[in-house]
């Protein structure tokens, strides 16, 4: 059921449960029932039928606790016993999906997902995705905002939630996996653009659209091909429309694989500006207003190192992530459109 799929805690959630509540039966309904609160989107698991009474969790860490955050997550990623009086710090980030490892934090009365990198990342993780996430920002796609944390080893990234609204009240928000198979659509952009042309508040429909072609340009030219359909989300109002949420999880993937995780256009999911175009009509645009689009984040992403230096990143990780995103397969292309103006 897609509410229960999107609720589940994921990979690092469920490791984090193990080590902390080690509970005798590990099914769906454990892993729910654990992850407490605090999950992605409105849905939630009680433990009364006649109130609410979901499973409880301490409240959320602050700043001040992050390296201590990072100590504890380095013991469950290396299977070492967590100390009882310190796995307060992370229960409350059970809930929350993905396979890094993470947690929530209170930043000024707002919940923030901290995410930390993993030993051995060849490059600081956190820190490239910042300055992903505010060159994304650059090229016209609305992102989750993001704050890099400086810890005694590197740093983390902060990125603000999108499905509390101030003050903790919860946003209907769904991801894109589980819409899209809702109606048996397949995994794709153009797909997930057309569910927007029948389910978006007509207001937005049109910007919202030409948004996610946007966001597609981007994640191919900054090499982000982890660019998968739980890496998009769609909030809904009172009235079910939906909205695309803010992008989150950009960062270059440094694999130079050559195909996205969702369908671009006619080739599938071929990580080419051609490939990006052929189905430009379901974004609502000509082919030329597409290509005048991409051309646009191909002229931000053309600056990405002087933006990634400025953002912090060092000379030696750029000069890594360089490998990737200005081999000649993307800064062809890139270059072609920055050429056509």
């Amino acid at each position: 059921v897609g509410a229960v799929e999107d609720a589940r805690p994921d990979r690092w959630g469920e490791r984090v449960i193990e080590v902390i509540e080690k509970p005798a039966r590990r099914s769906l309904m454990e892993y729910l029932l654990f992850a407490g609160h605090e999950r992605f989107g409105a849905f939630s698991v009680s433990t009364s039928d006649q109130e609410y009474a979901p499973y409880a969790v301490n409240a959320l860490p602050g700043l001040q606790d992050v390296d201590e955050l990072q100590r504890l997550v380095r013991l469950v990623a290396a299977n070492e016993p967590v100390p009882v009086a310190k796995q307060r710090l992370l229960a409350p980030g059970t809930s929350m999906g993905g396979a890094r490892p993470k947690a929530l934090i209170d930043i000024d009365g707002a919940a923030w997902i901290i995410k930390f990198a993993e030993l051995g990342d060849p490059a600081d993780a956190g820190l490239v995705e910042h300055a992903a996430m505010t060159l994304a920002a650059k090229a016209g796609i609305r992102v989750a905002p993001t704050r890099p944390i400086r810890l005694q080893d590197g740093h983390a990234v902060a990125v603000q939630r999108f499905d509390r609204a101030r003050g903790g009240a919860r946003i209907l928000t769904q991801s894109a996996f589980v819409a899209l198979r809702a109606e048996g659509s397949a995994f794709g952009y153009p797909e997930l653009a057309a569910l927007l042309r029948r389910r978006a508040a007509p207001a937005l429909a049109s910007e919202r659209r030409r948004e996610l072609f946007r966001r597609m340009v981007f994640n191919i030219l900054i090499d982000n091909t982890d660019d998968h359909e739980k890496n998009h989300a769609l909030m809904l109002d009172d009235r079910l429309h939906v909205d695309l949420a803010p992008a989150f999880d950009v960062l270059p993937t440094a694999q130079g694989l050559g195909y996205q995780q969702m369908r671009v256009g006619a080739a599938q999911a071929d990580s080419t500006i051609d490939n990006a175009l052929s189905e430009a009509a379901q974004f609502g645009i000509s082919k030329d207003a597409a290509r005048r689009e991409a051309a646009k984040v191909a002229r931000v992403c053309a600056g990405w190192r002087e933006h990634f230096a400025q953002a912090g990143v060092s000379a030696r990780d750029i000069d890594y992530l360089a490998v990737f995103i200005d081999r000649e397969f993307l800064k062809a292309q890139r270059d072609a459109l920055v050429r056509r103006r």
